[in-house]
């Protein structure tokens, strides 16, 4: 009886256990079946077919089986999940980024050189040397189609259109143009994204713009990359090291994305103003092309061909109601820009046609062949004529020439005599390059007094003082060595200085003249200056010889080795007027 008890009673467990579950499931489906109806009466989808629809658009999808297998354990992992849990509408936004990647979907290339050389030459006066670098670029993509793209950047000062020539090879190759401004970037996770553990995460820029691009071959410009910034967040140019080496980024790990995703065939354009503000290992993963400032020509044929045309099309006009000569382009260009780019330009030239159309839109009678005058009743005096050389009648006063992160510019260098003990000053906010170059200088003179016709006991009655104008702007580096040997040479001897003539230079305490970077900035900096002579070691010949010949017209070169020389073709034998007698 006992036995047949304990069987009943283990009956009786089993049946209540089952029909609690029964009742269970049954409880659960009718509340699913009930929340299904409400999200579809809200107009949703539920959930399972939000899953089935994820399936069908996998299966469009040209997945390698290692992706499809990962995105299968993913899928399967959000069916188990609770749709009330937080990590729910992560696992689906992290779905639903691996089915909008475009995962092995490339643009169709058109490789009409010919074409590209068209829309280059349409869109970029001059800048011969980067056009002819990405016509090359094309041509051996051409040729090996499964090339792995070098990681092309472009230096140069602003406004001479570095980012626009990405946005033409795109066009010019039929792919997409993707930009992204790294531009005080601070956090490494901007690059490679999010852990998927923390609520809000997101991919990194990168993944982000090649599912907006919908291929994974566009062209991709990346905007100022020597601004980019480091915090307690990561350093994100270390982070770029990956994306920018051809021989990684066929990998690249993303950390939302937690694959490895193919940037082999992106191309990517970077940009930047200081190649020194790069960090050296992301410097070597790229191709520098040099892009310098533009002549006066060239800025006047730009303004004519696309400055002035777009920004009538921008203030409502048309050639019918203003037209600008050649002749007064020229005058604002030189009268009140010095910039190296065209940005400046173009600020001036929208300034003139705002004034047209103020007249046009008040009906008040103007010239619609703007003169010289009229530039000037709108833009005012012209504001640069201090970037000209200055006059040579007082001794010690020298023209150099100087590299800047916006392009060329010349600067003056002066010097100065006064009763004292032979001690020597320095001003002008110098860094210390600049500093060490003037004491240099000043001991060459000592050491070869004879030699320069100067009574040595005579250095140690005055004191001397060089500044460089311009006190507020910081300067330093090698280039004025010459200038400032030169000064000192002019001032104690009283002799002057030829006219127009500008140099630079590093100088050795053995005499040796060494050379120095910039020179094509620094030679248009010259003539914008109307500089007729300059004088720079003769190793810098070579930069010379690669500037085309019309960009250097009317300008004379003086090619030395040692300071004797310098001294020779700077100093006119002339004492200036009123000469002190040392």
């Amino acid at each position: 009886m006992n036995v047949e008890l304990q069987k009943l009673e283990l009956k009786n467990d089993i049946q209540s256990k089952v029909r609690f579950d029964l009742d269970q499931q049954q409880r659960e489906y009718f509340l699913h079946q009930q929340l299904k109806t409400i999200q579809e009466e809200l107009g949703g989808v539920s959930q399972e077919e939000e899953m089935d629809e994820m399936r069908q658009k996998a299966k469009t999808k040209k997945w390698d089986e290692k992706t499809q297998k990962h995105f299968e354990k993913e899928l399967s992992k959000m069916q188990r999940m609770n749709p009330q849990a937080p990590d729910f509408g992560i696992q689906r936004n992290y779905l639903e980024l691996f089915l909008d990647l475009p995962w092995n979907q490339f643009s169709k290339d058109n490789f009409d050189l010919k074409r590209a050389q068209k829309i280059l030459d349409r869109d970029h006066f001059g800048l011969e040397d980067v056009k002819k670098r990405m016509i090359e670029h094309l041509a051996v993509l051409k040729l090996r189609n499964d090339m792995k793209s070098p990681i092309i950047c472009l230096a140069g000062p602003p406004g001479v259109g570095k980012t626009s020539i990405g946005k033409s090879v795109a066009e010019a190759l039929g792919r997409e143009y993707v930009r992204i401004s790294l531009g005080g970037l601070r956090d490494e996770a901007e690059i490679r994204g999010h852990r998927k553990t923390y609520i809000g995460a997101m991919p990194g820029r990168i993944i982000q713009s090649l599912k907006k691009a919908g291929t994974s071959n566009p062209v991709f410009v990346l905007d100022e990359i020597d601004k980019l910034s480091n915090s307690h967040q990561g350093d994100p140019s270390s982070a770029l090291l990956e994306v920018l080496d051809p021989e990684q980024n066929n990998a690249f790990y993303d950390n939302f994305l937690e694959m490895g995703y193919d940037l082999s065939k992106v191309m990517f354009i970077a940009t930047s103003n200081n190649m020194q503000a790069i960090q050296p290992a992301l410097k070597d993963r790229m191709e520098v092309i040099k892009m310098s400032g533009y002549t006066i020509e060239e800025k006047v044929e730009i303004a004519r061909q696309h400055l002035f045309p777009k920004q009538l099309k921008e203030h409502g006009l048309t050639t019918k109601d203003v037209v600008i000569g050649k002749k007064q382009l020229e005058k604002i260009v030189e009268g009140y820009t010095r910039e190296s780019g065209v940005r400046g330009l173009e600020t001036k030239i929208a300034q003139v046609i705002r004034n047209i159309a103020k007249s046009v839109a008040m009906e008040e009678p103007y010239n619609v062949k703007l003169t010289d005058e009229d530039i000037v009743r709108i833009l005012g005096v012209p504001r640069m004529e201090r970037d000209k050389s200055e006059n040579n009648e007082v001794a010690g006063v020298v023209t150099g020439l100087a590299w800047t992160a916006v392009g060329g510019d010349i600067l003056f260098i002066e010097s100065l005599l006064s009763p004292g003990k032979g001690t020597m000053t320095i001003t002008g906010n110098l860094g210390t390059v600049m500093k060490e170059s003037a004491t240099i200088a000043l001991e060459y003179i000592k050491a070869n007094a004879s030699l320069l016709g100067l009574d040595s006991e005579m250095l140690s009655k005055y004191n001397i003082h060089l500044h460089v104008p311009e006190g507020a702007t910081p300067k330093d580096g090698p280039s004025a060595g010459i200038a400032m040997l030169t000064s000192l040479v002019s001032l104690l001897t009283q002799k002057r200085v030829k006219k127009s003539t500008a140099m630079t230079g590093e100088i050795t305490l053995r005499g040796k003249v060494l050379p120095v970077g910039g020179i094509k900035e620094k030679i248009l900096a010259a003539k914008r200056a109307n500089i007729k002579e300059i004088i720079m070691c003769i190793d810098n010949k070579q930069d010379v010889d690669e500037i085309k010949p019309e960009y250097i017209a009317g300008l004379t070169f003086h090619y030395v080795k040692e300071m004797s020389e310098v001294l020779k073709f700077a100093l006119t034998d002339q004492n200036v007027k009123n000469a002190k007698k040392l």
